[in-house]
């Protein structure tokens, strides 16, 4: 483990199956005679098992994010990568050395560790495992985390996907709506989880290009790479391998907009499930049902990932939403006030640069939005 030498560590465990405990003053306090104080027959008489019962002591260390890396016995266990992860309990690894597939179950210490993460293994995680048999294994270890996608849900971080180098955001032209909102919230996600970005607008042959300049363009001066594409036609599929090429990539964006079919296209062969979008509601219907590793025979490996309506971000306050606008870094100091959140603030130098036409009112309003919560 990175060198250091393992400790004890006193640890929390999750509290949400936590079985009640009785009161263990009630025998005591029929003696005393204290009925008249003792709880009615149908009143609560359980209480739930004290912090303390719910702590457990193992051996590892704590990373600088505050992970909690197990030990274990190195010399028991293969090292693999996980290609698909299923509910909470269920992956397929990949041994490192000779590339054969395991179906993994997770260890149970791993799973009820109090964390903020809404998943303890996810697609593109780094494992060790030991195997029970040629086909099957448990998971003791997940490796400390380099790039991540990750989404707020319920009150915990959601991660999409793991030990990724960079996200390509998917929007669609039509079929449904071109989002610019949803772009800026996987831009930001990315920079969180220290991901490189691109975008990619899907589905060219729909619509008439030159309607759309605008925000290609937007995105392309802020230094993003960006590619036109259609599955339908072949443009932009050699770009796009281009931009795949040696890379770890997410696929990521809402549902409808053509993940898997622009991965059918880029390497075909690979057989993903297609859908369609809604007439009425303009929303596409769920064909990937979970984040799932896949090798590119040119070089690089994808993740293809469910569809998403809803990006909240996560642990990202309002204060920091600004340093994630590219074109906001060169006004932020002229601001009057060093907090501006550049709202209604008196000496606004954001708010005049939008005024002026610097920095475009679509971006503008997209943060605005991010900052007041607005979904």
């Amino acid at each position: 483990m990175a060198g250091k030498k393992p400790r004890k560590i006193r640890v929390d465990l999750r509290k949400n199956r936590t079985p009640a405990a009785r009161q263990k003053d009630f025998t005591r306090a029929h003696r005393e005679e204290q009925l008249d104080d003792l709880p009615a027959a149908d009143a609560a008489r359980m209480s739930g098992k004290g912090e303390l019962s719910r702590k457990r002591t193992i051996v590892g260390e704590v990373t600088e994010d505050d992970r909690i890396v197990r030990a274990v016995d190195e010399s028991r266990c293969l090292r693999g990568r996980v290609l698909k992860a299923v509910g909470a309990t269920q992956c397929t690894v990949q041994d490192d050395a000779t590339a054969a597939l395991y179906e993994c179950s997770v260890r149970r210490i791993l799973r009820t560790l109090a964390s903020d993460e809404r998943t303890v293994v996810v697609a593109g995680d780094r494992v060790l495992f030991q195997p029970i048999d040629a086909h099957r294994g448990v998971i003791e270890r997940v490796e400390p985390r380099q790039g991540v996608l990750s989404r707020g849900h319920q009150r915990r971080e959601h991660i999409l996907v793991a030990n990724v180098t960079q996200v390509l955001i998917v929007a669609s032209l039509a079929e449904p709506h071109l989002k610019p909102a949803l772009i800026d919230r996987f831009l930001i996600s990315a920079a969180k989880g220290g991901v490189s970005a691109a975008i990619c607008f899907n589905k060219a042959d729909l619509v008439n290009l030159a309607e759309f300049q605008a925000e290609i363009g937007l995105y392309s001066r802020l230094g993003y790479p960006t590619v036109v594409t259609s599955s339908t036609t072949g443009r932009g599929i050699e770009r796009l391998r281009q931009l795949l090429h040696g890379q770890q990539t997410v696929f990521a964006g809402q549902s409808g907009v053509g993940k898997s079919s622009l991965l059918n296209a880029v390497q075909p062969g690979l057989g993903l499930r297609t859908g369609t979008v809604s007439e009425t509601s303009q929303k596409g219907r769920h064909t990937t049902r979970s984040a799932e590793l896949r090798q590119l025979d040119f070089g690089g490996w994808v993740v293809d990932t469910p569809g998403i309506r809803q990006m909240a971000l996560w642990d990202v306050p309002a204060g920091e939403v600004e340093a994630h606008f590219r074109e906001f870094r060169p006004w932020v100091p002229r601001c009057k006030f060093p907090n501006c959140l550049h709202l209604e603030e008196t000496g606004c130098a954001i708010r005049q640069a939008v005024h002026e036409g610097f920095i475009t009112r679509l971006r503008y309003e997209s943060y605005l939005r991010l900052v007041l919560g607005d979904e």
